[in-house]
């Protein structure tokens, strides 16, 4: 299973969602449940390089809704910081959870997420 993480730069508010394949469909489907439908269509979108998010089929859809597409660059992934950072917090707590369980990540995403959510 994949972990696919957004944030959103201003508030720091994470949405993550574990996924059995990271493709073009279940990318857009997670950025229009998880972002678009809960909260609002964003100005710019920051991805990493991978073929999901530059695919032509996710670049139509942020087209099509006005939102500025950045891929970061692959010689500066540092540009998308704050989402690697958001990994690391996410990861780390699963680590501790979870010990040697560690097939039942997704399920305890949810709570981790809550926790993150609720500390100041």
């Amino acid at each position: 299973k994949f972990l696919l993480v957004a944030i959103d730069y201003f508030t720091k508010w994470i949405e993550a969602c574990p996924l059995a394949k990271i493709t073009t469909e279940n990318v857009q489907r997670f950025t229009w449940r998880s972002i678009l439908c809960r909260f609002e269509i964003p100005h710019t979108l920051v991805t990493d390089n991978g073929r999901q998010f530059i695919a032509e089929g996710f670049e139509n859809f942020l087209r099509e809704l006005g939102i500025k597409h950045l891929p970061t660059s692959v010689e500066h992934p540092q540009t998308n910081g704050q989402s690697e950072a958001a990994n690391k917090v996410i990861l780390r707590e699963l680590k501790k959870r979870l010990g040697n369980a560690k097939g039942q990540w997704a399920d305890e995403l949810p709570s981790i997420l809550w926790a993150y959510h609720c500390t100041p």
